[in-house]
């Protein structure tokens, strides 16, 4: 009995989130090692609700420091005593490990536009160059996030008590549908940071379930004939010009239209400049390298570390999911749908197929595609013809995070 008290086995028996949330952070590693969806976020994020799920002082390493007005003394709380603190407690200062990740890397807003600057350094936008229509798609498929955002809100008016989405957590599932976990960490760290944890498990989740998700939706709106459409396998060469002017008036011209993409589309731009400019090797190759993979890890451990059981074991995480894999799917049909709509009025067919990988995604909804065009004409390479919309998806899902915060945040 006294060995129960002194150790934390006596707290975590005594409430039922403790063991579940283990049980999600276990599967999490599972699918990341064993499945392979995912590993380099789903293994540390899954970690990291391991560890704010353990009972005191395993939660403090999310534990924060404020001041109790009654006694006027300052106390050390975990994370889920924060979030849902008396109101006798005002302020707060981070002093566990993992709450100064989060805090500093994600409530500052420093990791996401790193991220992107990684990205960046790791993106060719030769084929979007190459075929500037296939920018079309990627905004197309961004219709999922508006779709989802009308549904959340929809929820939140006619059951606020289970659903109490407000337009700040309805931005926040419809960006899921993005497919792209640094922007959803970024808009809802902006807009709605108590459901972070869902959020962004959401959209990790549904970026590594990509190839079970998509191939019915496109099967579904397409015969079998779009999907044979034979598209030539080489784009048009792209020039060193090209590539090094592209960036930099896409970011002029996109920050200028939506004033709040500035922090991740000016770091993926200032990525993808460093690696085309031919003269900056070094940093374009640290960027997506070795500080990509730092950044990974604390993003990784930081959003695990938010999902206390106290705060994820609700109705309204469940709700997050559904509405998050509706966005998915909407995005991938709308791109879908889009393709088939410009063959109407296009000379040069597209194969449809490739709408679906407007998403943000990238490269596993252009593999998706690419794998299911080899099955229906072995001929077929649609990879770097899929390559434009990806890429486009990333850059319309940042622009449409852009436009939540101006107009929300």
């Amino acid at each position: 009995m006294l060995f129960g008290i002194q150790t934390g086995f006596a707290e975590f028996f005594a409430h039922y989130q403790y063991p579940v949330m283990i049980v999600i952070g276990l599967t999490l590693i599972y699918l990341g090692i064993s499945k392979k969806m995912e590993p380099l976020l789903l293994v540390p994020i899954g970690l990291g609700i391991i560890l704010v799920n353990l009972p005191w002082p395993g939660e403090g390493l999310m534990a924060y420091e404020v001041l109790n007005e009654s006694s006027g003394l300052l106390e050390t709380i975990p994370y889920k005593d924060y979030v849902l603190a008396p109101y006798n407690m005002t302020g707060g200062e981070p002093v566990g490990l993992m709450s100064r990740i989060f805090h500093y890397g994600l409530t500052w807003e420093i990791i996401p536009p790193l991220i992107f600057l990684g990205l960046g350094a790791m993106t060719d936008f030769g084929p979007v160059i190459a075929n500037p229509k296939t920018l079309l798609l990627g905004a197309g498929a961004q219709f999922g996030v508006y779709f989802a955002l009308i549904i959340a809100l929809a929820l939140g008016l006619w059951l606020p008590d289970i659903f109490p989405f407000q337009l700040g957590e309805a931005a926040s599932i419809g960006i899921i549908g993005g497919a792209d976990g640094p922007t959803t960490i970024f808009v809802t760290n902006r807009l709605a940071p108590t459901i972070l944890g869902a959020t962004a498990v959401a959209a990790y989740s549904y970026m590594a379930l990509v190839p079970i998700i998509q191939p019915p939706i496109i099967k579904l709106l397409t015969s079998q004939k779009q999907r044979q459409i034979y598209m030539k396998p080489q784009l048009r060469k792209v020039s060193d010009k090209e590539k090094i002017v592209f960036p930099l008036m896409g970011a002029i011209i996109i920050i200028l239209l939506v004033p709040a993409s500035a922090p991740l589309i000016g770091s993926f731009m200032l990525g993808n400049l460093l690696m085309v400019s031919g003269v900056t090797d070094r940093l374009a190759k640290t960027a997506g390298g070795e500080f990509m993979n730092t950044l990974t890890i604390l993003l990784g451990v930081a959003v695990g570390a938010q999902m206390s059981g106290f705060i994820f074991l609700k109705p309204q995480t469940l709700g997050i999911f559904a509405l998050g894999l509706v966005a998915f799917m909407a995005s991938t049909a709308f791109g879908v749908i889009l393709a088939q709509l410009m063959n109407l009025v296009s000379r040069h067919k597209i194969n449809p197929m490739i709408g679906a990988a407007g998403v943000s995604a990238v490269p596993m909804a252009s593999r998706v595609v690419q794998t299911l065009g080899q099955k229906e004409d072995p001929r077929n390479f649609l990879l770097m013809h899929a390559m434009g919309p990806n890429i486009a998806g990333v850059i319309g899902t940042a622009v449409a995070a852009g436009v939540f915060i101006s107009m929300i945040g």
